[in-house]
């Protein structure tokens, strides 16, 4: 069977079986995506903590703050992009910005440059080159950042609006978060943002979720197959 047959597959059986209709089951798979996208950029906060976080505001014992506000933040990030892909609302640079700025609210800093101030707390664009890592590759220059932000979400607009089968939706999630993350617009915050960017493709069309697993990060654009490897499919 291929990719493509197997994905049909299940998606009818999680149809069937009538999973999406369960008890508070979408807000749970919710609060694993959460977890995992933060454990990739360092958070040890676990889905049972933030389940208590979430519902009862209940802090985690011997985890550090600054990583259980990553947590809340992205919540509240993906309870704002939920309503906007519901409501089908055009992806704008002001609306990235502003989903950035919900994710970044309470980890974010303040930037002095030559060039001005930037905060990655506002979701500002960032106004410095920046670099995957000591001594890895650079990214994009910033001074390019804003005009290439503006063709992805051009791009992004076309593409979503289009007739396209089940395959071709998630195909599309995964190249605008492949697209995304390789233009890097913000100073932090690029990967959770990348990953929250497929989603709401997903959420928008009505698609299960794709999970990205911490031990999963380094294979880069092969978000796909590690969606059938790891069958993030009930």
């Amino acid at each position: 069977m291929t990719k493509k047959e197997q994905l049909t597959t299940l998606i009818e059986r999680y149809k069937q079986l009538g999973i999406d209709s369960q008890i508070d089951y979408e807000k749970f798979y919710l609060y694993s995506i959460i977890t995992h996208s933060t454990a990739i950029e360092g958070s040890t906060v676990t889905e049972i903590e933030n389940q208590l976080l979430f519902d009862e505001g209940i802090t985690a014992k011997g985890k550090p703050l600054m990583e259980q506000m990553m947590n809340l933040d992205l919540k509240q990030a993906y309870e704002e992009s939920i309503r906007l892909a519901k409501n089908h609302t055009d992806i704008s640079v002001d609306l990235l910005k502003a989903l950035s700025r919900l994710v970044m609210q309470n980890t974010g800093s303040i930037y002095n440059t030559a060039l001005g101030d930037f905060s990655s707390a506002n979701g500002d664009l960032r106004l410095v080159n920046v670099t995957a890592g000591v001594g890895g590759r650079s990214y994009l220059s910033f001074q390019k950042v804003p005009a290439r932000l503006q063709e992805f979400c051009d791009w992004l607009n076309v593409q979503r609006k289009r007739p396209m089968s089940l395959q071709e939706r998630y195909d599309l999630s995964f190249e605008a978060h492949y697209r995304l993350v390789t233009i890097h617009p913000w100073v932090d915050g690029n990967g959770r943002m990348a990953r929250l960017v497929m989603n709401h493709i997903q959420f928008e069309s009505g698609l299960i979720p794709a999970k990205v697993l911490k031990e999963d990060k380094h294979d880069g654009r092969n978000d796909q197959d590690i969606f059938f490897r790891h069958r993030r499919i009930p």
